[in-house]
């Protein structure tokens, strides 16, 4: 029985560490003053009747701190992307020249620098409050096995190792709140 409960909070660790991996997606999203290829993440194309993504359609690269430079590998595919860009209401207007499409990501306000602070806070408190639901799922299912024939010594041993894990995920999700927090704010 106390392989079962070991094997949930190893579920469990797994289950935290993608509420870590979404949260850093979710951050690299987030423009900070500079041009990174992650900042089109979210955006997508139509390509030939298929909702793609930009990266899969051209290649986005960042010729200086402040520029994106998309590249469409298909030339009538300039327009599409360009289009979609906009739709996706990223705060920047793209320009092309029939080949390529330039993005000059804006100079950030102090104004703006701080709803981006609120914005990664939130999301943090998000993946904080998804870590804290694996717990409590899987200290429900530790309960249930108590019935079953789990010793309460072993489960109280489980229950602290979760509270161990729980803590640790938590401090990690502090850690990169932190460090974009810095970043928005040194720029």
């Amino acid at each position: 029985m106390i392989e079962e409960a070991n094997l949930e909070i190893e579920v469990a660790e797994e289950q935290m560490d993608a509420a870590v991996d979404h949260l850093l997606k979710e951050l690299g999203g987030i423009q900070a003053g500079k041009a990174t290829p992650a900042m089109l993440n979210g955006v997508h194309v139509d390509y030939y009747g298929v909702s793609t993504p930009i990266a899969q359609v051209a290649n986005v690269t960042t010729p200086d701190g402040r520029t994106l430079l998309i590249q469409p590998w298909d030339k009538s595919m300039v327009q599409p992307v360009s289009k979609a860009i906009l739709a996706a209401n990223l705060g920047m207007t793209p320009s092309d020249d029939g080949n390529v499409i330039r993005l000059v990501v804006p100079v950030l306000t102090q104004d703006r620098r701080l709803q981006l602070v609120k914005q990664v806070k939130a999301a943090g408190e998000h993946a904080k409050i998804a870590i804290r639901n694996v717990r409590q799922h899987t200290k429900d299912k530790i309960k249930k096995m108590l019935k079953l024939g789990l010793s309460e010594d072993q489960e109280k041993g489980c229950e602290s190792q979760l509270q161990t894990l729980t803590n640790l995920y938590v401090e990690k999700v502090d850690k990169v709140v932190d460090a974009k927090d810095k970043e928005l704010l040194s720029l």
